[in-house]
């Protein structure tokens, strides 16, 4: 898990790459929840709360 203060120090193009491995991640996770193999629940609430950190310093970014 990243902090925001990490995430602020990184450019707009690392911020994409990193919302994409978020995105494959929650994926991943998802599937895992769908086949009742999830055990760490809490995974999947930070996935979706640092996916809209990125996204909220992407769209100050710009």
């Amino acid at each position: 898990m990243a902090t925001t203060k990490e995430l602020r120090g990184k450019s707009a193009d690392e911020l994409q790459a990193h919302l994409l491995d978020l995105h494959k991640e929650r994926f991943a996770l998802r599937m895992q929840k769908a086949t009742g193999q999830l055990t760490k629940t809490h995974e999947a609430r930070r996935v979706r709360r640092e996916i809209a950190r990125v996204n909220t310093l992407l769209g100050s970014k710009k």
